[in-house]
Parts: C-alpha cells; sequence; structure tokens
C-alpha cells in the first residue's frame, strides 16, 4: 500500500457540520476499500482568492491515508460529481518519515 495526501474543497451552502460527516464517509469508503486513514484534519473555512462555481469560500479538509494504487480510481470516481465537492485533490505522498528525536540533515 502506498500512501497519500488529498484536499477537498467543500461547499459551504452543502454541508451542515463544517465536513465532519463527510470526513467519516470518506474513512469509510478508505477503509471499506482495504486501506487506512492516517489522519484526517479539518483546515477550516477559507476564502478564495477567485470564485470557483459562484462560492467565494470553503471548507477546506486534508486526509492522509494508506491505499493500494489501483484503488485510489475508486475514491477519485466516486466523489467526481459529488456536489458537495469544490475541488479535491489526490497525491502520493513521498515525505520521508521523520524518526523521533532525529532530524532530517539536507545536503
Amino acid at each position: 500500500m502506498k500512501k497519500y495526501e488529498s484536499v477537498f474543497i467543500l461547499d459551504i451552502r452543502k454541508v451542515d457540520d463544517e465536513g465532519v460527516a463527510f470526513s467519516n464517509e470518506l474513512t469509510a469508503l478508505i477503509e471499506s476499500l482495504g486501506g487506512k486513514m492516517t489522519e484526517a484534519v479539518s483546515m477550516g473555512r477559507k476564502q478564495f482568492t477567485y470564485e470557483i462555481n459562484k462560492r467565494k469560500g470553503g471548507i477546506y479538509w486534508n486526509f492522509f491515508f494508506e491505499l493500494a494504487p489501483a484503488k485510489v480510481l475508486a475514491v477519485k470516481e466516486k466523489y467526481m460529481l459529488d456536489e458537495r465537492i469544490l475541488r479535491n485533490m489526490i497525491i502520493v505522498d513521498e515525505r520521508p518519515a521523520v524518526i523521533k528525536g532525529e532530524k532530517i540533515q539536507e545536503a
């Protein structure tokens, strides 16, 4: 399984609970596909620099999860046409794991 990071921007008008239900739904989907949600962080409401679908702001959520590469497409397809989502992005998380007490030395 690979590690992934994703950011979802939710429509303020379509979400009642600041995205908590959406976060639980995504976690359940990841786990049903055999993956593991490692972290779900609400980044709160933010104003956009430019309008997206006539919206001036959205609720940002950042997710970190582990999933088989072949199943990531299922997650993308599930939320592709969801009206609650203004934008989403899923990328491979290639950051090195930091061991507690050690610093990463830069060249």
